[in-house]
C-alpha cells in the first residue's frame, strides 16, 4: 500500500470564473500547487477559440510559475455540448469541440482529457442515445490516442445525464467502446449520490481509475471540504490502500465559493492535509 501525498492534489480553476487566469495561477502558487487541472471556462480557456498564440501565452505563464497542466476538462454540462445528442449539428459540433480539446492538451502538455457521456432526450429511446454516446466518445478517444492523450470518462448525477450515473454503467460504456486509451474517472459526489463507495470503484476498475474529483457534498453539491458531510478520511484511505497514483482535484462550485475561491481551496487542502496526517 502506498500513502497518498499532497503532491497528488492539483490546483484547479473551478470556481475561479470571476477572476483572471493570472490571479488563479498566482493563488495556486500561494497554495503550493504545481500540477493543475484546467476547466475550459471561456474566460480562461475557450476551447473552440484556442489558438497557437493562446498556447504560447499560457505556456509562458505556467513556466514562469513552475506549474504544469495534468488534466484538461472542457465545460460540457452547462454549454450546448452533448456527444449523445440526436440533434445532428449539436453532436457534430460536440465531437469537434472535444477533438479541439485534444489539441489543447497537446499544446499545453496535458496527458489527460476529462470527458462525460452526454445525455439523450427524456422522451426518446435510451438505447439510441446510448449508442450515439458510445460512438461519439469512441471517436474522440481514438483521435486522442493518435495524439498521445489519454481520456477519462466520468459518471454524472441523474439530473445531468440519463446514460451513465454509476460505476456499473460506466464500466458498460468503457467495455463497449473497447479502447485501452479510455479510463475511468471518479467523482466523489456522483459516487455518493449513486450510493457507491471508493472501494467499490477500486474493485470494479482497479488501476483503470486515472483521475479523481474529490469534493464534499450532502451528498450532492460541489462543496469545499467541511461544508458537506462526506467521509474524506475514508475516501483517502481507500485510495491509498488501492495504491492510487493519479491526481485528485477539487471541483468546487457555488455562489459563495465563486466569491472566495482561495478560501474554499485553502480549506479543502487543509482538510486533506489533516486527513493524510491522521
Amino acid at each position: 500500500m502506498r500513502a497518498l501525498s499532497m503532491d497528488q492534489i492539483t490546483g484547479s480553476n473551478f470556481s475561479y470564473q470571476n477572476f483572471t487566469f493570472e490571479h488563479f495561477l498566482d493563488d495556486m502558487v500561494k497554495l503550493e500547487r504545481e500540477h493543475l487541472e484546467l476547466w475550459g471556462i471561456a474566460q480562461h480557456l475557450s476551447i473552440e477559440q484556442f489558438s497557437f498564440s493562446d498556447a504560447r501565452r499560457m505556456r509562458g505563464q505556467l513556466n514562469e510559475r513552475g506549474q504544469n497542466v495534468v488534466c484538461v476538462t472542457p465545460e460540457q454540462i452547462m454549454y450546448p455540448v452533448n456527444l449523445a445528442s440526436s440533434v445532428k449539428r449539436i453532436r457534430t459540433s460536440s465531437i469537434a469541440m472535444f477533438e479541439k480539446a485534444v489539441e489543447v492538451c497537446v499544446e499545453l502538455g496535458s496527458p489527460l482529457l476529462f470527458m462525460t457521456p452526454g445525455r439523450g432526450f427524456e422522451n426518446e429511446s435510451r438505447d439510441d442515445a446510448w449508442k450515439r454516446a458510445v460512438d461519439g466518445v469512441g471517436d474522440v478517444v481514438d483521435y486522442a490516442e493518435a495524439a498521445g492523450v489519454r481520456c477519462g470518462l466520468e459518471p454524472l448525477q441523474r439530473h445531468e445525464s440519463n446514460l451513465v450515473n454509476n460505476s456499473l454503467q460506466l464500466a458498460q460504456m468503457i467495455d463497449e467502446i473497447g479502447s485501452v486509451n479510455l479510463y475511468a474517472a471518479l467523482d466523489t459526489v456522483a459516487m455518493a449520490t449513486a450510493g457507491e463507495t471508493v472501494a467499490g470503484y477500486v474493485e470494479r476498475f482497479g488501476s483503470r481509475i486515472q483521475h479523481v474529483h474529490v469534493i464534499d457534498g450532502k451528498p450532492a453539491g460541489h462543496l469545499a471540504w467541511g461544508d458537506g458531510n462526506l467521509p474524506l478520511d475514508e475516501y483517502l484511505r481507500e485510495l491509498g490502500e488501492a495504491d492510487y497514483a493519479g491526481y485528485l482535484s477539487f471541483e468546487i462550485f457555488g455562489t459563495s465559493n465563486a466569491a472566495e475561491p482561495f478560501d474554499a481551496h485553502s480549506r479543502s487542502l487543509n482538510a486533506v492535509r489533516t486527513a493524510l496526517a491522521a
